[in-house]
């Protein structure tokens, strides 16, 4: 039984006393909660505070990028040794990396493999652009997406990747993709191209999410669905309120 896991991607918001607001905030609300993994990765100036806020609680701390070399002249970069103790997942390729500041397959990669030696869990994102999905390439955008991601990476290892299937096209945009179509892909695609890497039984461990436009009113939508493991939440994520009762929602599912 895969447990649920409920990440908010807090993106380029929320300065640290705000940062620590929402915490307090998520603290409060979803004290207690049991049977479903939770995470907030907000931006690099408040990990440390959030951290602190919410240490003791059920609610775990990610980053939102990272380099993957240990130190360096990489003006402006974060490594993942700098990371640990610091929080304990981090997002890896997401579609605004690879579309804004053009980031590869290779170096998405690069920081997976990076973020397991260094003890983080890694939450990959994949997902296809409207053209490519109106084209019919989803799955080849996909399934190379993956089998790039996890190149070199050994079977034990990736069983503790988290995957966040996110389609461009519904990403901050309040037009999600249909639960059952997302599904599909996950089931067809995602899961069919790591049974392909690892076998069907390493590519039933390895939890997948869905990302975009997830709210209050969708993620039963989502979560219902049994290839679904949760949700990466952008926006929702930023309302203490919305983000706790996506979390409540997700669990109550009984996933």
């Amino acid at each position: 039984m895969r447990t649920p896991f409920i990440a908010g991607n807090w993106k380029m918001h929320k300065t640290v006393e705000e940062a620590i607001v929402l915490a307090v905030e998520l603290r409060t609300l979803l004290e207690g909660i049991d049977g479903i993994d939770v995470a907030v990765c907000p931006p690099f100036p408040a990990l440390e505070s959030v951290r602190r806020t919410l240490d003791g609680s059920p609610i775990g701390v990610g980053a939102q990028n990272m380099h993957w070399e240990e130190e360096g002249a990489f003006t402006g970069e974060v490594s993942p040794r700098m990371l640990v103790g610091l929080c304990d997942y981090v997002i890896i390729g997401h579609s605004e990396r690879r579309t804004l500041f053009g980031e590869t397959d290779e170096m998405v990669n690069r920081k997976l493999r990076a973020a397991l030696a260094h003890g983080l869990t890694p939450i990959v994102c994949v997902g296809e652009n409207l053209e490519q999905n109106r084209s019919g390439r989803t799955g080849p955008v996909v399934g190379g997406q993956v089998r790039a991601a996890f190149e070199g990476v050994p079977a034990e290892q990736a069983r503790t990747v988290v995957i966040a299937y996110e389609p461009i096209w519904a990403i901050g945009t309040g037009v999600p993709a249909h639960g059952p179509d997302a599904a599909r892909i996950i089931r067809e695609v995602v899961r069919g191209t790591l049974a392909d890497l690892y076998g069907n039984e390493v590519a039933q461990a390895i939890r997948v999410q869905y990302g975009g436009s997830v709210k209050p009113n969708n993620i039963a939508e989502f979560i219902r669905e049994p290839e679904i493991d949760g949700a990466l939440v952008g926006g929702a994520s930023l309302r203490a309120e919305d983000f706790a009762e996506i979390v409540r929602i997700a669990k109550e599912a009984g996933k």
